[in-house]
């Protein structure tokens, strides 16, 4: 019987992160979960296909855009699990297990699993986002894609997948799922805090919290994006 999951990594010159992210992984081909893992690259201009392909996975170019390639992904995985993964962020110590015993109970395969957001900085700021983010994943049913997503890939199909957006991907499709149908996984999604560092933990979560309230009343994720950017 071939291993069950399918990891798709949407990555866009992220030759700094890629490798940890990557590296993680190799625990769960030790335990025979792992089938592959498909980098998507949308155009790097530094070293993340080569690192990637070093890395024993397998390359697949798509136009940038983090929907577009996580559709690009999906559309070639062979697993009958598909685990969404960012290319900053890597699973902590443990993690097959903790997705082997979701993935083996037949009660999941109409829902979704995300992990505990942990940030890769000992600032205070960091333990305070942290919190905030499980109370929005937990409360409103808003796990983001820094956090990984956990899916059987009929299912995901089922739903419609990702949608080919430029921005708030993710919590399209987490809205179509539902907060019933998502679970908490007890495993740590270690992710760069980077962006944070640079724009602030205040102004960073504020802006990301605009753009989300701005979503919700109809603004284009088009128009989005350059309010992101």
């Amino acid at each position: 019987m071939e291993p069950p999951l399918s990891v798709i990594i949407p990555a866009l010159d992220a030759a700094q992160t890629l490798p940890a992210t990557l590296a993680a992984l190799a625990e769960g081909r030790g335990a025979g979960l792992l089938r592959e893992v498909l980098v998507v690259d949308g155009g790097s201009r530094d070293e993340s296909a080569a690192l990637a392909r070093a890395a024993g996975a397998q390359v697949i170019a798509a136009p940038r855009g983090r929907g577009i390639q996580l559709v690009s992904g999906a559309a070639v995985a062979k697993g009958a699990w598909l685990l969404f993964l960012h290319a900053d962020t890597r699973l902590g110590r443990g993690w097959p297990q903790a997705v082997g015993d979701f993935v083996g109970d037949a009660a999941n395969a109409r829902r979704a699993g995300y992990f505990r957001l942990w940030l890769d900085d000992a600032a205070p700021a960091a333990r305070r986002l942290e919190a905030a983010v499980r109370w929005r994943s937990r409360a409103l049913g808003l796990p983001y894609g820094d956090q990984g997503l956990l899916i059987a890939a009929p299912f995901y199909r089922e739903i419609g997948g990702f949608r080919p957006l430029p921005l708030m991907e993710d919590v399209d499709l987490v809205r179509r799922l539902g907060r019933r149908r998502l679970a908490a996984l007890a495993v740590d999604a270690v992710t760069s805090a980077a962006r944070y560092r640079r724009d602030g933990y205040v102004a960073r979560p504020l802006r990301n919290l605009a753009c989300l309230a701005l979503y919700f009343m109809g603004l284009p994720p088009r128009q989005l994006l350059r309010l992101y950017r």
